[in-house]
């Protein structure tokens, strides 16, 4: 058996490192939310193919260290994934009464609120010991970007909203037993939002820039019932943001500008996984994922310097959510083609965030079922180069939208008609 020697620590590859690094934080579209809320489920190329089913008791390359670091004791030497999810969105609204300024003639529909945006992960693992295993993930958990043109009936409420998170998250796993292995890790989390809208011929438009910084936590569990069947157990801690930035409109003369303010806290979410090698060709598995949504109640932004409309500390805006709590189901499996290359297939279930009275532009969020094939393919008989890939559409419920201003008269009255489709590619190597 190995020694643990701490000087190891220091010794992962640093170029496989760099990658990772340059090539997240070199990416320059934004993200945009394929799941529930602002969240992005998209964090592997295999978790893609199969729904994200079993993804935390799966275990099969070094992506296992977001869904569950506890999973990285399954994996030898050192384990390099580095992932590309192209994640295309679309909202479309459809007027249905709209009343007062949401009803003036020319007004339009907004047209294609999504966007096409690339959203890079990248993961490494290395065993420090027999039983002791490092890890590092570098990926994006959250993001959202909706964008409608300029003038439509809704442009009091929204025209353009941008949420962008980068996560460093290093990780330690540590194999207690043949049956338990236990894994913990630290998120520092970098947050930013733009938010835009119109606010009336002396004003302009109005624009909300803000940003910061947090910590948070994660910890898993994998529990190996035999040598073909596992469960793991995954935690992950909310992170608060102190969120500061400005307000600013292009009318006024900058006199109604001002300094920002607002609490933010992203949610944090417990999940459950199942994986099981039910013969030499078929892999089935399953997940569950709880996520504490109803966090999200009301966004009040306040401004930290006086303007022409109020002094510090006085309300910018105040953003209801009123959103609730939603578990995610998803059920996915795998067939053994032949020792180079097998097929992947999954589905998951994701009930909406939002709801009928609050629901906006910036999100019309909506429950949704995402079905999904993929597959894998060994580069090298040893399996040390691999290659991932998944296609997976979203079915997304028609979310109905019933929203005011307060100041602007009638109300904006419709629905969006929405959908989603992802693509991944994965890269693996071993050492």
């Amino acid at each position: 058996m190995q020694t643990f020697d701490p000087r190891q620590i220091f010794r992962l590859p640093t170029a496989p490192i760099l990658i990772i690094v340059i090539g997240l934080f070199g990416v320059g579209a934004s993200p945009t939310a394929e799941a529930g809320g602002f969240a992005i489920n998209s964090q592997s190329g295999g978790g893609t193919g199969n729904a994200f089913a079993g993804a935390g008791a799966a275990a099969e390359d070094a992506s296992v260290i977001w869904y569950n670091p506890a999973g990285m004791t399954m994996l030898p030497g050192t384990s390099v994934s580095l992932v590309a999810n192209v994640i295309d969105t679309s909202y479309k609204f459809q007027n249905a009464g709209s009343t007062g300024a949401f009803a003036l003639p020319g007004t339009g529909e907004g047209g294609n609120g999504g966007t096409t945006a690339l959203v890079p992960q990248g993961y490494i693992s290395t065993a420090v010991s027999d039983n002791l295993r490092l890890g590092l993930a570098v990926n994006v958990p959250f993001g959202l970007k909706t964008e409608y043109d300029d003038g439509w009936r809704g442009q009091f409420v929204a025209l353009k909203s941008e949420a962008k998170s980068y996560n460093i998250n290093p990780s330690i796993a540590y194999k207690v037993n043949d049956a338990i292995s236990l894994g913990a890790g630290v998120d520092y989390q970098y947050f930013s939002t733009t938010l835009t809208n119109y606010a009336g011929p002396l004003a302009g438009i109005a624009q909300l820039d803000a940003h910061d910084t947090g910590w948070g936590y994660n910890l898993g569990a994998m529990l190996n019932v035999s040598q073909s069947t596992r469960f793991g157990f995954a935690y992950r801690s909310q992170i608060r943001y102190d969120l500061q930035g400005t307000a600013s409109f292009s009318g006024g003369g900058g006199l109604l500008n001002s300094g920002a303010h607002a609490d933010l806290t992203v949610p944090e979410n417990a999940s459950v996984h199942f994986f099981s090698s039910v013969s030499d060709r078929w892999d089935v598995m399953a997940s569950a994922t709880w996520t504490h949504w109803s966090r999200l109640q009301t966004l009040t932004v306040l401004r930290t310097s006086p303007s022409a409309l109020g002094p510090t500390g006085s309300i910018v805006a105040q953003l209801p959510f009123d959103w609730r709590d939603t578990v995610m189901f998803a059920l996915g499996a795998n067939y053994k083609l032949s020792d180079k290359f097998k097929i992947r297939f999954g589905a998951f279930y994701d009930p909406a965030v939002s709801n009928d009275i609050t629901r906006t532009p910036r999100l019309p969020d909506q429950q949704r079922i995402f079905v999904a094939v993929g597959g894998r393919y060994s580069i090298t008989p040893d399996d040390h180069n691999s290659l991932d890939f998944g296609y997976g559409h979203e079915f997304i419920n028609d979310a109905s939208i019933n929203d005011s201003v307060t100041g602007v008269p009638g109300v904006l009255v419709g629905t969006f008609n929405n959908e989603a489709d992802v693509v991944s590619v994965q890269y693996n190597h071993r050492f």
